[in-house]
């Protein structure tokens, strides 16, 4: 390879990595490229290069895959939030399956897994898993991913960070990847159209009042970013400010100017004075509204405050509850355990069909908001604990004998605890059901799992998050 920084070359994308990146090979070096779809032939430039693998810059699209689509937001390429915003729908589909069942055969040695066509699917077939031909072996079944009807304006978060331009102007919108230079984008098109009339309000106000956004480097300025919820099933919005401070100057002002968006619920200020990336402060300050707003799920309803966990995509959310639901298969006689349950959202749902649930999270914040949300919808079989599954889950069952028929797992992108893991063992519920946002976590818990007695019935992908390269799936497990 005779390459160096800077040279440009001529490659074809034959698959993209995980993170979207457009893999190409050239004299068998394999190079990585971002911004490109498998089948385009690109021309790029070199930027980095290690012994066997480079990274590179797309320079010029010479023959587009008959997959590339022209992104329709204008910032798409500099912001980098929507990897595969040039990709057609229906092969971002492809690509996240692929991704998920690759993980699992390789990760979690799931070597039967068979894949199941839509055709399948609609007939109810092979729904459940199958016996092998000499039926000795079970062989678990890799079903089509559930895909969304309208995959824009689907977000109902989102949080802009404030800054300035070189003119010293103010902006806001989105980091570009890997960094925290802010591309001004007010109308990104997988959120909600409010957030531009909000932000444009903020911004106003800002400039009007001379308040200056918080400057990273020398830890000056107030505004640091803005967290905008909606409620979709109820149109409530929340807006709550994150600042350097504990009050913002002519904020009557700005409370006033802020309920003139049609919806607005709650309005409140996080304070975060600390040197540091993590965005929300522990303090909230409410200045509007109850400090909350509502949102359904199905026809269960949660309260959400700013610090609260609550899924971006409620329509979506809907659909992998119900399959998460239908995999627990439930008859009104059992215990179930929800572990890293969050706000109660997969808790609630199960508790209508369940004996008895117990949630665990280890946010105490999030377990008021779940014993709030089951209060609010009348759920008395719905109990929750605090900490870390990991030590809730043994202490509970190990000294007090709390059992679960069923335990449904939506761990965060680590995966499960292998203490854990090994309670769930121990238990012998006769299903798991494991919610996953990273495939190569849950192949690996799922892998620790099948050596210990217990074997994949199904799984299916839920796509949550259009133009990305995320998504979420849902195995089945059960008894060998």
């Amino acid at each position: 390879m005779n390459l160096k920084k800077n040279d440009t070359f001529t490659v074809t994308i034959e698959d993209m990595s995980d993170d979207g990146a457009g893999i190409g090979k050239l004299d068998g070096y394999i190079w990585f490229i971002k911004d490109t779809v498998i089948g385009d032939r690109v021309e790029a430039k070199v930027m980095k290069m290690k012994k066997s693998y480079g990274f590179a810059r797309l320079m010029k699209v010479t023959a587009p895959s008959p997959a590339r689509v022209e992104p329709l937001c204008p910032a798409a390429r500099r912001c980098g939030g929507c990897q595969l915003q040039a990709m057609s729908y229906e092969e971002q589909l492809k690509f996240k399956e692929n991704k998920v069942y690759n993980n699992l055969i390789r990760i979690g040695k799931l070597e039967g897994l068979r894949r199941v066509v839509e055709e399948e699917t609609d007939k109810g077939e092979a729904e459940e898993g199958e016996l092998s031909e000499d039926r000795r072996a079970f062989r678990p079944v890799f079903l089509p991913i559930i895909g969304m009807e309208n995959p824009w304006r689907y977000r109902n978060k989102a949080q802009f960070p404030f800054g300035t331009d070189k003119d010293g102007k103010v902006v806001t919108g989105f980091y570009a990847g890997r960094t925290h230079t802010i591309i001004p984008q007010e109308d990104c098109l997988l959120g909600v159209e409010e957030n531009r009339d909000i932000l444009k309000i903020i911004r106003d106000f800002m400039d009007r009042f001379n308040i200056r956004p918080y400057d990273e480097t020398s830890c000056e300025g107030l505004v640091r970013h803005v967290l905008i919820r909606k409620g979709f099933a109820t149109g409530e919005l929340m807006v709550c400010l994150v600042i350097n401070g504990s009050r913002i100057p002519y904020q009557e002002k700005l409370v006033e100017e802020l309920q003139s968006a049609g919806g607005m619920t709650s309005i409140s200020l996080s304070v975060n004075r600390e040197r540091t990336n993590v965005i929300m402060g522990k303090e909230i300050i409410h200045l509007f509204g109850p400090g909350y707003i509502t949102d359904f799920i199905g026809n269960v309803k949660y309260r959400i405050s700013p610090l609260s966990f609550y899924q971006v995509n409620p329509v979506q959310t809907e659909k992998l509850y119900r399959t998460a639901l239908e995999y627990a298969g439930l008859t009104g006689n059992e215990v179930v355990w929800d572990l890293y349950c969050g706000i109660g959202t997969i808790s609630l749902f199960l508790a209508q069909k369940a004996k008895k649930v117990y949630g665990v999270e280890i946010v105490p914040q999030a377990v008021e908001d779940a014993r709030r949300n089951a209060q609010i919808n009348g759920i008395e079989n719905a109990e929750f604990f605090v900490g870390k599954a990991e030590e809730v889950l043994p202490e509970e069952y190990e000294k007090n004998g709390i059992y679960g028929d069923v335990i449904v797992v939506d761990p965060p992108r680590k995966g499960c605890d292998e203490k854990c893991l090994d309670t769930i063992v121990k238990m012998g519920p006769e299903r798991v059901v494991y919610v996953s946002c990273d495939s190569a976590t849950l192949a690996r818990d799922v892998r620790f799992l099948c050596d210990r007695g217990y074997e994949v019935r199904k799984v299916r992908c839920c796509d949550m998050f259009f133009s990305t390269v995320h998504v979420e799936t849902v195995v089945l497990m059960s008894k060998r």
